[in-house]
C-alpha cells in the first residue's frame, strides 16, 4: 500500500476522521431521534455513497451520525423504566467486578438475570448497588437474590464537576440503588469467572504484603484500586501520575510489546521456527495474546478493551501480510473502536490515548540512529504540550510537577514495578515464595518512588486549577500546540503562546463594582451558595458529606468554585450544623486554609467566628448583613440558621438557611423592612415547616430558588409551598430541574447567567421529575440577559 493509502483508501485516515466527526455531532444533541430515523439516515448514507461518485465522504459522516444515534438510543432505552423508579423489586443476578467493602457498606455492580415479573424489563442490564449496615461476604461471580430499590442514573450538574449521567451511559449502567431488605437476600451460587480469579489473586498479594504495602501492586497487576485512599489519589493528581496507576491502556501496550519481544527471542534461538511459521505473524499473535491476557486481569475494563482492540487491528494487518504504516494502523484502530463502541468518545481516556498517539506519529518519525534517551525525552515534551489542552478541558487542572515526575515515573513504574508485579503473578502458579519475593520487590521500589513524590508534593502551588474552558478556547489551544510543535525553522512560534491565553487565563466574567453574582451549587439534597463580588467571594454552606457516600464539598463544591475561576475564598458561612449544610465544610477549609468561618453560637468550632444578628460588612460596593440569630440565642439546629441579607445596587437577596415558622414570625415582627427581597432562597429546601404566609408576604420575592435533590425521599419542595409563592407571581427555579443556577444582581435587577441543565442540554441528561416541572411554573417574567 502506498504512502497515500490512508487518504485514498475507504479505510484510511480521512474515513476515520469523518466517522469520528459524525459520532461527535450526536454528542451535543439535546435528544436522540427514534431508531427508525437512524435506520433511514443510514440508508440515505448508503444511497449517497453509491449513487454519487463524490458522495463517499458525506456518506461516511452521515453514517457516523446514524451509528451514534442508534447506539445511544439503544443504551438509553435499556435504562431503568420510569415506572420502576423507587419501587422495591426482587431480582436475581451476578456480582460483577470487585466489590468495594467499607466499614459498614458494600458497593458493587450487579447484572440482573431474573426476578419477579415486574423486574422483567431490566433482565440482562447492569446496576450499581449499595448494601448498608451488616453486610455479608460477597465475592465476584456469585449469584444472589436481592430485594432492591432502584432509580435511573442521575447526578448533580455544576461547572468543573463530574457528569454522573454521562458516565452511566458510557458504562451501560441501567440504574442505581441499594439492597432494601437484608433478610430477603440469598446467595444462590458461589464465585466463578475472571473476576473471582482476580479476587483470589488480590488476596494472595495482600497476604504477601501486610498493611498498606499491597495497594499499588494490586492496582498495577490486577487493576484492583480498592485499597487506594483519597490521599493516594490526591498525590497522584498533584504529581500527574494518575494515568500510570491501575492497568491502563499504556500498560496493555507494554505487555503486548513484551509478548512480541519474547517470540522474537525464541526465533533467534530456534531459527528453524521460521520455516514453519513466518516470524512477523507469530510476533503479532503473541502480542495480541499477551494483550488479551492482561486485559482479562483488568476485568475487561473499557479503557483496556479499547487498547486491546487497537492491538488486535494491528495484529490482523500483520497476519494478513499487508504492509501498513503507523498512520494506517491509527486510522484502522480508530474506525474499529468507533464501530465497536461509539460511546467511547464520552470517555477522557479515548481522547487522551488517541491524541497522544496522533501527536507522536506526527512529531516523532522513526529514526533508528537517535538512540533511546532522546526520543523518550522528546516524546515526553510532545505529550505534555500536545495533551495540555485536553487535560484542562476534561479535568480543569494541570500538574506543574507532571513533566518531571513522568520522566521518572513512566520508566520506573512501567519497566520495573509492573514487570515485577506481573512476574509474581506468573510465579504464583509454581511457588508462593518466589511470587512473594517479586511482589515485595515491586512494593519496595514503589515505596521508594512514593516517598520521593511525597517530598516533591510539599511544594506549594504544584497543582494549577483552571476555570472551565469554552470550546473555542480548546480549539485555539490545540492550534497553539500544533504551531509550537512544528519544525524549528517555522517562524512566529512565540505568537502561538497567545492562543493559549483563553485556556489558561480565560475571562471569568466576574461582576463589576456594585454588582454581585449569586450561584446555587447543585449538591443534591443539601445547600451550597457562592456569592462573588468584584474582588471577593463568600460561600454559604458547603453541601452534605456522608460516610457511606460522597463528600459533596470535595466532589461538587470545590470543582464548581475552581470551574468559575475562584482561586481564593474570603468567608465561609455555615448556616447551622446539620450535615446537608455543614458536611462538606471540612473539605472546603482544607482547600482554602485561613478562610474566615462564621457559624451559629453553640455549634461553632474552635477557630470559627460567631454568626450574629446585626453583623455587617461591605465588599466592592455590595452590602452583607446578618439578620439572625441574635446574641446568646440557644443552638436549636434549623432555628439557629444564619440568615444573610445581600444588597447590590438596590437589589436584595435573602439566604435564610433552614429557619422554621417560629423564626420567620420573629423576623417579620422585628425586621420586616429588612426582609423585602428580590431573590429568596426557599427556607428549608421548600419544606412546609417554613415559608409561612406572613413570611412570604413580607419578603415578596420576584424570584425563588429551591435547593433540593431530584426525587429526594423528603418529597421537597412541597407543592403547597410553591403555590404560595406562585400566587405572588414569583418565578421559581430549582437545582433539581436546572442543576447549577447563577444570577447577577445590580442596579437593573436580577439577570440570569446560567441554568446548567437547561443551557447545556444533552441527550443523556434526565429531565426534571414531573412533580418538579409542574411545581416550578413561571408567572413573573425576569430579565434573561
Amino acid at each position: 500500500m502506498s504512502a497515500s493509502g490512508p487518504i485514498a483508501s475507504p479505510l484510511g485516515l480521512a474515513t476515520a476522521l469523518l466517522l469520528l466527526a459524525g459520532v461527535l455531532v450526536v454528542q451535543v444533541f439535546p435528544a436522540l431521534p427514534p431508531v427508525f430515523a437512524s435506520v433511514l439516515l443510514c440508508l440515505l448514507a448508503g444511497c449517497v455513497g453509491w449513487r454519487w461518485p463524490r458522495g463517499r465522504w458525506p456518506a461516511i459522516f452521515l453514517f457516523g451520525i446514524a451509528l451514534a444515534s442508534a447506539h445511544g438510543r439503544w443504551v438509553l432505552d435499556r435504562q431503568l423504566p420510569a415506572a420502576l423508579s423507587g419501587r422495591v423489586l426482587q431480582v436475581e443476578g451476578v456480582v460483577l467486578g470487585l466489590p468495594l467493602r467499607e466499614d459498614d457498606s458494600l458497593q458493587f455492580q450487579f447484572r440482573v438475570t431474573g426476578g419477579e415479573p415486574a423486574a422483567q424489563p431490566i433482565i440482562g442490564r447492569k446496576l450499581r448497588l449499595g448494601w448498608y449496615g451488616k453486610v455479608p461476604a460477597m465475592a465476584p461471580g456469585e449469584t444472589w437474590r436481592l430485594s432492591v430499590t432502584l432509580k435511573r442514573p442521575r447526578g448533580v450538574l455544576n461547572p468543573g464537576g463530574f457528569d454522573a449521567e454521562k458516565r452511566a451511559l458510557e458504562q451501560r449502567i441501567a440504574g442505581n440503588g441499594y439492597v432494601r431488605v437484608a433478610m430477603a437476600s440469598q446467595r444462590l451460587s458461589g464465585a466463578r469467572g475472571i473476576d473471582a480469579w482476580r479476587m483470589r489473586l488480590s488476596g494472595r498479594i495482600a497476604a504477601a504484603l501486610p498493611g498498606t504495602r499491597a495497594r499499588f501492586v494490586q492496582a498495577l497487576a490486577l487493576g484492583d484500586t480498592r485499597a487506594l485512599s483519597d490521599d493516594d489519589w490526591a498525590l497522584l493528581r498533584l504529581t500527574g501520575l494518575t494515568h500510570l496507576i491501575a492497568i491502563s491502556g499504556f500498560h496493555v501496550g507494554l505487555v503486548a510489546g513484551f509478548g512480541v519481544l519474547l517470540v522474537r527471542g525464541l526465533y533467534l534461538v530456534f531459527a528453524g521456527l521460521g520455516r514453519r511459521w513466518p516470524r512477523p505473524q507469530a510476533m503479532a499473535l503473541s502480542g495480541l495474546a499477551f494483550a488479551i491476557g492482561y486485559t482479562a486481569l483488568a476485568g475487561f475494563a473499557l479503557p483496556t478493551l479499547r487498547t486491546c482492540l487497537m492491538i488486535a487491528v494491528i495484529a490482523a494487518a500483520r497476519i494478513s501480510k499487508r504492509a501498513v504504516s503507523g498512520v494506517q494502523c491509527f486510522a484502522l484502530a480508530l474506525i474499529a473502536i468507533l464501530l465497536f463502541d461509539p460511546l467511547s468518545v464520552l470517555a477522557p481516556g479515548f481522547w487522551l490515548s488517541f491524541a497522544g498517539v496522533a501527536w507522536l506519529l506526527w512529531c516523532l518519525p522513526p529514526d533508528p540512529e537517535t538512540g533511546m534517551v532522546k526520543p523518550f525525552l522528546h516524546s515526553q515534551a510532545v505529550a505534555v504540550l500536545g495533551l495540555l489542552p485536553l487535560t484542562v478541558w476534561f479535568f480543569g487542572q494541570a500538574s506543574l510537577l507532571g513533566p518531571l515526575t513522568n520522566l521518572l515515573g513512566i520508566p520506573w513504574i512501567s519497566l520495573i514495578v509492573v514487570p515485577l508485579a506481573l512476574l509474581g503473578l506468573l510465579l504464583s502458579t509454581v511457588s508462593d515464595v518466589l511470587a512473594a519475593a517479586c511482589w515485595q520487590a515491586s512494593a519496595w521500589l514503589m515505596d521508594l518512588l512514593w516517598r520521593f513524590l511525597q517530598w516533591l508534593a510539599q511544594s506549594k502551588g504544584t497543582l494549577l486549577w483552571l476555570p472551565e474552558p469554552s470550546l473555542l478556547a480548546l480549539v485555539l489551544a490545540l492550534i497553539a500546540a500544533f504551531w509550537l510543535l512544528l519544525p524549528r525553522g517555522v517562524r512566529g512560534k512565540p505568537l502561538a503562546l497567545l492562543l493559549l491565553l483563553p485556556l489558561v487565563w480565560p475571562d471569568t466574567h466576574r461582576p463589576q463594582h456594585g454588582q454581585a453574582d449569586i450561584a446555587v451549587i447543585d449538591v443534591g439534597q443539601g445547600l451550597s451558595v457562592v456569592v462573588v463580588t468584584e474582588n471577593h467571594a463568600l460561600l454559604y454552606d458547603a453541601g452534605p458529606a456522608s460516610a457511606r457516600g460522597l463528600d459533596f464539598g470535595e466532589a461538587a463544591v470545590l470543582p464548581a468554585l475552581h470551574g468559575v475561576g475562584l482561586s481564593s475564598l474570603d468567608t465561609l458561612v455555615i448556616s447551622h450544623g446539620d450535615n446537608d449544610h455543614a458536611g462538606g465544610s471540612e473539605a472546603v477549609r482544607r482547600a482554602f486554609p485561613g478562610v474566615r468561618v462564621l457559624a451559629p453560637e453553640g455549634w461553632a468550632r474552635a477557630g470559627m467566628s460567631l454568626c450574629q444578628r446585626d453583623d455587617q460588612w461591605q465588599w466592592d460596593g455590595v452590602s452583607f448583613r446578618i439578620l439572625h440569630p441574635p446574641l446568646h440565642y440557644p443552638y436549636l439546629r434549623n432555628e439557629s440558621s444564619c440568615v444573610l441579607r445581600i444588597e447590590a445596587g438596590g437589589t436584595v437577596a435573602l439566604l435564610p438557611g433552614d429557619i422554621g415558622r417560629h423564626v420567620e414570625e420573629r423576623l417579620v415582627d422585628e425586621q420586616a423592612e429588612a426582609l423585602r427581597a428580590d431573590l429568596l432562597l426557599a427556607p428549608h429546601h421548600g419544606s412546609d415547616t417554613s415559608s409561612s404566609p406572613e413570611f412570604v408576604a413580607a419578603v415578596d420575592p420576584g424570584l425563588v430558588l429551591v435547593a433540593s435533590g431530584a426525587d429526594n425521599r423528603f418529597r421537597l419542595p412541597r407543592r403547597d409551598v410553591l403555590d404560595r409563592y406562585r400566587r405572588l407571581g414569583a418565578q421559581i427555579a430549582g437545582t433539581a430541574e436546572n442543576g447549577w443556577l447563577r444570577l447577577r444582581m445590580d442596579a437593573r435587577g436580577l439577570h440570569w447567567l446560567q441554568r446548567r441543565r437547561i443551557d447545556q442540554p444533552r441527550y443523556w441528561r434526565q429531565p426534571a421529575p414531573a412533580a418538579a416541572r409542574s411545581g416550578y411554573a413561571t408567572d413573573r417574567n425576569h430579565d434573561h440577559d
